[in-house]
Parts: C-alpha cells; structure tokens; sequence
C-alpha cells in the first residue's frame, strides 16, 4: 500500500495505519461508524456452513472495535456456468442467518461470475465514541483474555486431504460460525482496553500487532492456549497451512521464542484461523469476570492466556 494514496480528513478516526481491524469514521460527535470487508474461498464443502462462517468471519471486526453491526453488503464470486445456483442461495442463506442473529440486516450487495467460489461480508457497525476499542491501548500490567480455541487452520487443511474426523470438523466449524458478539459485550462490560480478533495472521501475528500497536510486549503462555479437540493429533500429523508457515516467517523476527516452548503450541500460535476469537487486553481485577460472562455467552473456550508488560527487547514474548 506504500504507493497508494494517503486520505486525510479529521473524521478520519482510524484509518489503515496501526494494524486496525476496521476502518472508523465520525459521523457525528456522538456517533462513529465502523466498516469492514472480508470475503474468502470454502473451507468447508456444506455451502450452508460456509455462508454462516463467511459471515460470522467478517462480523468479529466489527465487533472487535466495540461497535453493534447494523448492516451488510454481500459480496460474492461463484462459477453458475459450473454449478447449480441453489448452491450460491445456501451460501447466502447462511450468510443471511449470521446477519439476523446479529441483529444486522443484510442491504443487498454484489455477485460476479468466477472460476472459485468466494463469499462475504461488506460490514457496517456503529458505536459512540466512548465505546470504541482498538487494538492500540494495551497497557502494562494488563491480562490477556483468548475467547475461542485454536487450530482451525490446522482441522480445514486436513479436511481438504479427507484426513479429518467428522466430529473434530465440526467442532471447529460449531467455533468459526460462532459469533463474537458475547464476547464483544464482555469485553466492553469490563473496560477492555485493547482487543483484536484472530484471524488469517494467527495468534502470534495478531498479538504482535496489538504489541506494535500500543508500545508494548505482550507475552503468551503457550500451556495456557484453548485448543479445538482433535487438533494436536492433526498437527502431529503435519496437517500444516501455508499462510501458518508465512506467518512465521513475517512475524518471526518480532517474536522472542524461550527455552522449554513445545514446537507443537509454537506452531498452533502461529496457525492461521477463520472466524476466530477475540484477543483482549484488560486489567487484571476485571479478567475473572470478563472470562466469566463471556463463557456465560457460549464462548465457552475463553482463557486467560499471557499478559501485558513494558516493551522488550522483542514486542511479542512466547513462554512455555
């Protein structure tokens, strides 16, 4: 994006800068809007599933930056000289679902013919200024509260190869088709002070951004990540993405890694994810109760899982 053109306005609240999930735009003093897009090939071969993870996928920035979503704009490629078009309905009927669930509505959106599959979301949420979270504000001291397990990267790879058991498959898709709007409230109920979601980059890479972000070290305890049931067999088994070993490379000179990490949650911190939880920074007195709510949600994984401190010689520490 360096060569890009660089758009200054002062209700230009966060732009492209800072790693952000989401754009912000001040529409009045009292009120910001957040806009975010994200559409992405099947991971799954149920269209149906595929629409409700697309969904949710583009959904959790939104919610990441503390805002309600209050519209969607499909955005869909799909091959309908190849397949029958009640496979794109039961993408968008999936979508459609994830949206109402929201309580969003879905305000029409754009369809072009492709060789690939793609689905997703044009989101829109809307949350006063007060309410807004970023993933810049981590501060010293804080914890750090995970709200939904890893290894999704890890499941759908071994799906394509047909090496994944049925019940691990769903359970990872029961996870990416799950909203992050309990743990959205969760986080603002309790003075979040920094979140972002997890997604394409892994947890590392987005843990590192949040560090970067802020002027921090935020440092992982690998023994303490929530993982998806059946993932450690299929990462023993070498069920890898490539996006997992860019990750590592991208974010590596970054990292820290110390003596006596297992090179297994090493690579599950670095796995990419779809839909995946929130990461959010708050103080330590309110984690107990902001992890409680937010199991009470249905985000049932959610775990404390590193914490903040003062920057480093590296901005993201993994511990064992």
């Amino acid at each position: 994006m360096r060569g890009l053109p660089t758009f200054v306005d002062p209700n230009l609240i966060v732009g492209t800068e800072g790693f952000s999930d989401a754009g912000v735009y001040r529409l009045r003093d009292d009120l910001l809007i957040v806009q975010s897009l994200d559409f992405f090939p099947p991971l799954v071969d149920d269209p149906y599933v595929f629409g409700q993870i697309a969904a949710s996928n583009s959904l959790s920035d939104i919610y990441t930056m503390g805002a309600r979503p209050v519209t969607a704009l499909n955005i869909a490629a799909f091959p309908d000289d190849q397949l029958p078009l009640d496979v794109l309905a039961e993408i968008l009927r999936g979508g459609a679902e994830k949206v109402k669930e929201a309580g969003a509505v879905i305000a029409g959106g754009h369809t072009v013919r492709d060789v690939e599959i793609k689905y997703g979301l044009s989101a829109t949420g809307v949350v006063s200024p007060d309410k807004l979270i970023t993933n810049q504000k981590a501060r010293p001291g804080d914890v750090l509260v995970l709200t939904k397990a890893l290894g999704t990267g890890f499941v759908t790879t071994a799906h394509k190869a047909n090496r994944c058991p049925e019940e691990v498959l769903a359970a990872a898709c029961a996870s990416m088709a799950m909203l992050n709007r309990g743990a959205a409230e969760a986080a603002a109920a309790h003075g979040a002070h920094a979140a972002t979601d997890i997604t394409g980059f892994g947890l590392a890479g987005h843990a590192n951004e949040m560090a970067e972000s802020s002027g921090v070290t935020c440092v992982i305890e690998l023994s303490k990540l929530p993982l998806l049931p059946g993932v450690v067999e299929l990462a023993k088994a070498g069920n890898r993405t490539r996006a997992s070993e860019s990750n590592r490379a991208f974010t590596g000179p970054s990292v820290r890694i110390e003596r006596g990490c297992d090179e297994l949650l090493t690579e599950i911190a670095f796995d990419a994810q779809t839909s995946g939880g929130l990461l959010i920074a708050v103080s330590p007195e309110n984690a107990a109760t902001l992890v409680a709510q937010a199991k009470a949600s249905g985000a049932t994984a959610t775990a404390v899982v590193g914490r903040v401190t003062e920057r480093r010689d590296k901005p993201l520490v993994l511990t064992p």
